[in-house]
């Protein structure tokens, strides 16, 4: 009831706020949604030192919008070496009274501020004193035979755990006695007790401190990390804010939380009292076998499968909800980054506002010419699957936004491509992501020298990046992509139960932080994860549910309804799992009853935890002897209940058929897809990540009028239907939307490119000239053929970082065809393009193509492309020259590696157009 009271006040008071309230887009002429600020991409906003004044910010909040930003998330860290002097303290009077500045000045550009509880992560800082902070198990060992005295006093040994309580104190006899002692000790810690007989194993339980500090903390942050466990001491931490604040409201949009990297935290004061509360027996008679080292018995990982639910509980009840509730009262939301946790992933991501995922390293995609340096590849790829636990969460709560920390080590430092990030972000749209946040973007004020101030670990999203002249490409992409996947609803029809027990049920380790460079251990070896990643390349679509939101889950007209505003789903399935308990079972039961379709991969074996084990062994007997099942075809069995009917099958594919669930057959082609459902019918978001262009028919499940919408372009045009199959052209590395259903007034068809007619190849001189960058601009070129402006005869260019501008001309003999293509081939990295003096717009990803033919004219034709390169070269420049530009408290500046950063032995990346140029008429 606790947790349904919440869900039931979050959602009456989410109501209040404006943005994390569902808002129906207003529709333009264009058929694109009006792009509102939370659908452009935000960036993580690194205040180093909190040397911020409002000069400064009020030059580059301005250039953040005039680039398509839609927000900053403020994270104050560490500063710079030589700027003490206007470092301001973390929530002093005059930080506060900046905050607000750049809250009011951000407010009249159009864009929005979030802001981390903290400074670095995790939360921690000097409000934090040892009574308060992050908590660990301690525990000693003694051993007396009969009839001897303990002569040492029971204290902690650790050094430096002045703090540490005696929490414990358990004897195990030879014969299976369990004693508790803890009476028997003394205020001065000497135990009053001797065995009668046998010998015993004596153990002590203390709670100590982790003694983590704040991780990059900045001034005024400094401190020891909160016991996230304790809500008293949760309380402390943000009364400071509270304070701080004056208890009223910021203006800030959503207050932030990075990813839980509590490291050690196994424990906390109360632990003991809420066991024994919610799990039904004494923790403290099991000292000895929580904290041994054997790693097989089935007895012991039921106990830390319940030492491990208590963890859950005492996080989601006593942080997560109650900072969500703190940030409520100030007219704020909350966004939280839950992987990383000891709890269940999909209940703390469910009990913020904005649920948030993170990428991290570089993924693998077969699409020719894209760039993976053997450098850049990181021990675990960013995984889709992990994406949709914060996707699920937001979508099964009726959410609006589901976000995600983005580029996190794409590449190592200045090497990062616009090219690169677009397959990245597609793959997070595809997983139900639906609102970027880049990291990241560190403020540089204007008087630091190049490449100003930057954070270790960013793809640096700034104004020094000699690709920023040329970000809004990406980030229109991404603002018109996020303008329809925040449109409506998610459009899944399978509701995937993730067996939280099995995760749990392990005799190993004692909390279990579920990381995301961890999938292979907890995810990627299960049942569940297996069945996803089936179903995904079938062509179904599909959130995860706890056992939490089971419960809390109802049915009208056969559909299972998760939250009132969520969107319903069609099917419930259970994969394969050892463990379930008989409250989850009975209510899948129910929801079967109440009309709803629900399919077992294999019925559950056993009941986890270990109190009462047998009573709640022969309950699931009593509750899966109610399932009796009839054969059916293909190896499904059947049993109909009430309205309602449960399949058993090992084949989910297949029992899916029989209820008449059907696939998207268009993942048979390589195209991947997500759906949003809106009140006139449904978008698919289809991207092609395969190594092939594609040109075909596909058949969709939903009917109507279709609708071809190019998030890079921005065309738009009637798709061509036949036989109820849609044509569709996407080359390798290409994206687009269809809108399928009344689409009203659009009357212009799409432009498909049919057989090639001919090409012009742009073999003119070229004229390059440079116009910005460094460290000085090199002398205009000449060039009777394309390459890399690195290989040319000035040695500037090899160190040259920023805009060259090519021109020439060609000569069409006549304008006949349909549609002409320009062609760019190679860019390193990016081009903006004018034809006759018309900008055609930035082609910043691989294909570097666009349709030309309304800029186009018989006769003469001028040309003029701007090409930024990365910061590469200059950067190399500047380490083999040994200039210092990274000088920084804390940690200075390190490799993809977390090495010393050099980049003295770096290759020459190459740089400029590349091509061949070429222009491709088609009829």
């Amino acid at each position: 009831m606790q947790l349904h009271r919440f869900f039931s006040v979050l959602l009456l008071s989410t109501s209040i706020f404006s943005l994390a309230k569902a808002q129906k887009p207003v529709k333009n002429k264009s058929n694109w949604p009006v792009i509102e600020k939370q659908m452009k991409p935000w960036t993580r906003w690194w205040w180093m030192g909190n040397a911020v004044d409002e000069q400064n910010l009020n030059l580059v909040l301005k250039k953040y919008a005039d680039a398509g930003l839609g927000g900053v998330e403020i994270t104050p860290i560490y500063g710079a070496k030589g700027f003490e002097k206007q470092y301001l303290q973390f929530l002093s009077p005059e930080w506060v009274n900046i905050l607000r500045h750049t809250v009011n000045k951000a407010n009249t550009l159009g864009l929005g501020v979030d802001m981390n509880t903290g400074t670095g992560w995790p939360f921690g800082g000097p409000q934090i004193k040892p009574e308060n902070a992050a908590t660990k198990l301690i525990t000693q060992q003694y051993k007396l035979k009969a009839g001897e005295k303990l002569t040492e006093t029971i204290k902690v040994k650790e050094a430096k755990q002045d703090f540490a309580q005696l929490q414990a104190l358990t004897a195990y006899g030879n014969n299976g006695e369990v004693l508790n002692l803890l009476s028997k000790v003394e205020g001065d810690g000497s135990l009053n007790w001797s065995p009668g007989s046998g010998s015993w194993d004596i153990y002590a339980a203390f709670a100590g401190k982790t003694r983590q500090m704040v991780k990059r903390a900045a001034p005024g942050g400094e401190g020891f990390t909160l016991d996230h466990l304790d809500k008293n001491a949760v309380d402390v931490y943000l009364k400071r804010f509270s304070d701080a604040f004056g208890d009223k409201p910021q203006g800030v949009r959503s207050f932030f939380n990075d990813s839980y990297e509590v490291y050690g935290a196994t424990w906390t004061p109360t632990f003991f009292q809420e066991f024994k509360k919610n799990r039904g027996y004494d923790l403290a008679s099991h000292i000895k076998e929580l904290t041994g080292k054997d790693s097989t018995n089935a007895n012991i990982a039921r106990l830390k499968s319940d030492y491990r639910e208590t963890m859950d509980e005492l996080l989601l009840h006593n942080f997560t909800q109650n900072w969500s509730n703190w940030a409520h009262q100030l007219k704020s939301v909350t966004k939280n980054q839950s992987h990383g946790s000891p709890g269940n992933l999909l209940d703390l991501y469910g009990a913020v506002d904005i649920p948030e995922t993170e990428t991290f390293g570089s993924s693998y995609f077969p699409i020719p010419g894209l760039r993976r340096d053997a450098g850049d590849i990181r021990n675990v790829d960013p995984d889709p699957i992990m994406s949709k636990f914060a996707s699920s969460a937001a979508h099964t709560g009726g959410k609006k936004l589901a976000s995600s920390e983005t580029f996190t080590w794409l590449t190592e430092h200045f090497k990062t491509s616009f090219s690169q990030c677009k397959p990245e972000a597609e793959q997070l749209f595809l997983a139900g992501i639906n609102h970027i946040f880049y990291h990241g973007t560190t403020n540089s004020p204007a008087n630091v020298s190049w490449p100003g101030w930057l954070f270790y670990a960013s793809v640096e999203m700034n104004l020094n990046n000699s690709l920023w002249p040329q970000a809004q490409g990406l980030n229109n992409y991404i603002a018109r992509c996020q303008s329809i996947l925040q449109s409506g609803k998610p459009d899944n029809e399978l509701l995937i139960y993730w067996p939280i027990y099995d995760v749990w049920n392990k005799a190993k380790g004692l909390d279990m932080p579920l990381k995301v460079h961890d999938v292979d251990e907890w995810l990627h070896p299960t049942a569940f994860y297996k069945l996803s990643k089936e179903l995904s390349k079938s062509g179904y679509s599909f959130d995860f549910a706890s056992d939490r939101l089971l419960k809390q889950s109802t049915v009208n007209k056969a559909l299972i309804s998760t939250n009132a505003t969520a969107a319903p789903y069609q099917v419930l399935i259970v994969p394969q799992c050892e463990m379930m308990s008989t409250e989850t079972l009975d209510q899948m039961i129910k929801l079967a009853s109440s009309g709803a379709k629900v399919i077992f991969q294999a019925l559950p074996k056993d009941v986890p935890g270990l109190n009462n084990l047998e009573v709640r062994r022969k309950q699931l007997k009593a509750s899966l002897a109610k399932l009796i099942f009839t054969d059916g075809a293909d190896g499904i069995k059947q049993f109909k209940v009430g309205a309602g009917v449960i399949l058993l099958a090992n084949n989910v594919q297949k029992a899916l058929n029989a209820i008449g669930i059907n696939r998207e057959t268009l993942t048979d082609s390589g195209l991947q897809f997500i759906r949003r459902k809106t009140t006139t019918g449904k978008y698919y978001y289809l991207v092609n990540h395969t190594a092939k262009d594609i040109d075909t028919e596909l058949s969709l499940n939903e009917e109507g009028q279709v609708l071809i919408m190019d998030p890079q372009s921005s065309n738009v045009g009637l798709a061509a239907v036949r036989d109820k199959k849609v044509r569709v052209q996407l080359k390798s590395g290409e994206s687009l939307f269809l809108k399928v259903g009344q689409n009203g007034t659009t009357k212009t068809p799409w432009v498909y490119l049919n057989k090639a007619a001919h090409s012009i190849n742009l073999n003119q001189p070229w004229n390059l000239h440079f116009t910005e960058g460094g460290p000085e601009l090199p002398a205009d070129q000449q060039l009777a053929k394309l390459v890399s402006w690195t290989t040319l005869n000035d040695p500037k260019l090899q160190a040259f970082s920023g805009t060259g501008v090519y021109t020439s001309s060609f000569t069409l003999s006549s304008k006949t065809a349909k549609e002409y293509v320009l062609n760019l081939n190679e860019v390193d990295e990016c081009a903006r393009v004018w034809i006759n003096g018309q900008e055609v717009g930035i082609l910043w990803s691989i294909p570097f193509q666009a349709r030309v033919g309304k800029y186009l004219k018989a006769g003469h034709n001028t040309i003029k492309i701007e090409v930024v390169n990365l910061m590469a070269n200059r950067i190399r420049d500047m380490d083999i020259k040994k200039i210092q530009w990274r000088n920084y408290h804390e940690i200075n500046f390190v490799n993809i590696n977390y090495k010393d950063f050099d980049a003295s032995g770096w290759n020459v990346m190459p740089s400029g157009l590349i091509g061949p140029v070429s222009i491709t008429a088609f009829n």
